[in-house]
Parts: C-alpha cells; structure tokens; sequence
C-alpha cells in the first residue's frame, strides 16, 4: 500500500458538525425523552426512533414525539422541560464516533487545526466538550449564539474559517444533513456527506451535491490527508 503523502496535506483546516458527525448524542436524547414521556405517562420511544427526530433538534423531538407545532401553547413549555432534561446528562452516554479521536490525534500530528460548526446552542455544547475530553481542542467552535444566520447559511463556516486564519478553498466540512453540506458548498469548502449520523427517513445524501460520502468515520482520514 502507497503510503500517504504527509508533506503536502490535502487540507488546511476540517470544520465538523457536532450531533451525528464528530459525537453520537442520540443516546443521551432517548433518555433525557423517554424520561419526560414517563412523567407523562406516555409510551416510550426507541433508539432508532430518536435517532431519526435528532436532527432536528429539541423542536424537532417534540414535534415527532408530542405532535405538537411551534405555534402551540404547550409547545415551548414542553420543550423547555425536554432541554432541562438533557442539560441534566449531557455527556453520560454521548462517545465520539468510531474513528473519530484516532482522526483528530492524526490532524494534531499534522499540525491541521478542527473546528465544530453547529446548530446546537453554546450552553449545550461546551457543556458537553467539558465533559467528553477529545484529545486535541477545536481551534474554532461556531454556535447559533455567534452569528446571525444558522446553517444552511454559510455564515458560521466562514466565521469558522475566519478564526482558524485558512481560506475556505483550503478546507472540507464534514456533516451529516443536507444544511451541513450546503452550508459548506455556499462558503467555498469541500464537503464530505456522513451517512453514519443522523438521516432522516426521507434523506438521500447521494442528492446534496458533497464533493465525497462516507459511511463510517474511519473512512474520513484517506479523504482528509
């Protein structure tokens, strides 16, 4: 096998989506809902159910779950006590995907910094990366707190790369939804779609234009270096 070709990267900068691209958090998810639910006296859900509402975030949860609109009087107060819940066990069952601390051990090596671009909001995230040590720190952590216009706006990947001091054209963004791959391709970047996150049933990722695909994590580094 060639070996790979360290002196010239093919990459100065990777950003990564945080739920269901660089962490799972699912599994904190199904608790935090399912313990909601049972104060309810309502079924619980499973794994591969929450899974599919994840991506969409706590208002997505709550519209899935409780079949409520945003627009509904219990709708806020629900999800307020779905988020206490979750900000409760942030980190207790949430673990890197596999492949991913060997990834950014191998980036550190290489001297290429890694930033996170996320929809989740400030409070959770660093939350969590508090709890859930990474090995090498993100150079550069985007939350909707920090800009005006969430993905798929390429605003939070440009910040990103703003911090990081690399020009778009020198970096890939790694994401598991089409506003990851979207938010990417609009700022510039190269884009990796990751099928092993979050999809949705109606989600074809081989339809959101990323310049590559993987399944698993620990196919990212041969597209990287």
């Amino acid at each position: 096998m060639p070996e790979r070709q360290t002196a010239h990267p093919k990459y100065r900068a990777v950003l990564f989506d945080l739920d269901g691209t660089l962490l799972d958090t699912a599994p904190d998810f199904l608790t935090c809902t399912n313990r909601l639910l049972a104060s309810k006296g309502m079924p619980l859900l499973t794994e591969d159910r929450i899974r599919r509402l994840v991506t969409h975030g706590s208002a997505g949860i709550v519209r899935g779950v409780f079949s409520l609109e945003q627009d509904h009087p219990d709708f806020e107060p629900i999800r307020q006590q779905l988020l206490a819940l979750y900000f409760e066990n942030l980190a207790e069952h949430t673990r890197p995907f596999p492949g991913i601390v060997e990834l950014l051990a191998e980036l550190a090596e290489h001297h290429i910094p890694w930033g996170i671009v996320t929809n989740k909001p400030e409070r959770y995230t660093l939350a969590i990366l508090e709890q859930l040590p990474l090995g090498a720190a993100p150079a550069a952590v985007i939350c909707p707190d920090h800009v005006q216009h969430t993905k798929p706006h390429p605003e939070s990947v440009l910040l990103a790369l703003q911090q990081i001091a690399v020009p778009p054209e020198q970096a890939v963004l790694v994401g598991d939804h089409l506003r990851d791959i979207e938010a990417g391709l609009r700022a510039g970047t190269d884009t990796i779609a990751a099928t092993y996150g979050y999809l949705d049933e109606d989600d074809d990722p081989s339809n959101w234009g990323a310049h590559y695909t993987v399944d698993c994590a620990s196919q990212l580094a041969k597209l990287i270096f």
